[in-house]
């Protein structure tokens, strides 16, 4: 079920708070959740090519949330955009709810892939590309939000390989770095990005203008990656 643009009430990046204070589940994330909301509201209300009429349209772009163990952010960005109705958020993480503390693409409309499990998104998203480009599709873009912790995941170093020698310049990939990695990487998290052929830009991850301006940046035959630093987990 959706809710057409005229029967919804216009959210603002404020509002998002109230959504997400109606999710009273036994929500274990709550910094994933918090870290990745105005990355998030900027995606959906500014850059991406998506809405609940374009669900099946092929020629949309692709949001992949690989950060899934803490989507209430998430579900309340759906909800604002009318992907999910708003009823939907109190029932967060109840047993016959569609809103699991990890999300189902098969159960809320608008979630391409389920997700939680670290370091499955970024793999994921370079198959998508791949698989549009081997369609002949250029017009998508292909868009995952990965934590600065998922990447001591080894599958996220072989698709960071991977996708910056195959020029896959539809990708990119938004890391949210709110300091819970185990290891640190010299030259911070960019320079992993950049030995690889990436584009890359680090902003304040609670700066809505300046992350409008990293994710519509220009970076021709590269992917493009963004590291948005916000609060440590622990502050």
């Amino acid at each position: 079920m959706t809710i057409t643009a005229e029967h919804r009430p216009p959210y603002t990046h404020g509002g998002l708070y109230r959504l997400m204070g109606l999710m009273t589940g036994d929500e274990k994330h709550g910094p994933a959740a918090t870290s990745t909301l105005d990355v998030l509201w900027v995606l959906y209300d500014r850059v991406l090519r998506v809405g609940p009429e374009r669900m099946g349209d092929p020629e949309r772009d692709r949001f992949l949330l690989s950060k899934g163990h803490g989507p209430m952010a998430y579900y309340a960005v759906l909800a604002a955009k009318g992907f999910v109705p708003v009823e939907w958020l109190p029932g967060f993480g109840s047993y016959d709810s569609p809103l699991g503390h990890h999300p189902d693409r098969v159960l809320v409309p608008g979630a391409e892939i389920g997700s939680g499990s670290l370091g499955h998104g970024l793999p994921i998203a370079v198959g998508t590309a791949l698989g549009l480009r081997a369609q002949g599709r250029a017009e998508p873009r292909v868009w995952v939000l990965v934590g600065d912790a998922e990447l001591d995941e080894g599958s996220n170093h072989e698709a960071i390989v991977f996708a910056g020698p195959a020029g896959l310049d539809r990708l990119h990939t938004v890391v949210v770095d709110n300091s819970s990695a185990s290891h640190a990487r010299p030259g911070g998290i960019a320079a992993r990005f950049e030995a690889a052929g990436w584009s890359t830009v680090t902003v304040d991850g609670r700066d809505h203008d300046a992350l409008y301006a990293a994710f519509t940046a220009p970076h021709p035959g590269r992917p493009h990656a963004v590291v948005a630093q916000v609060e440590p987990k622990s502050a």
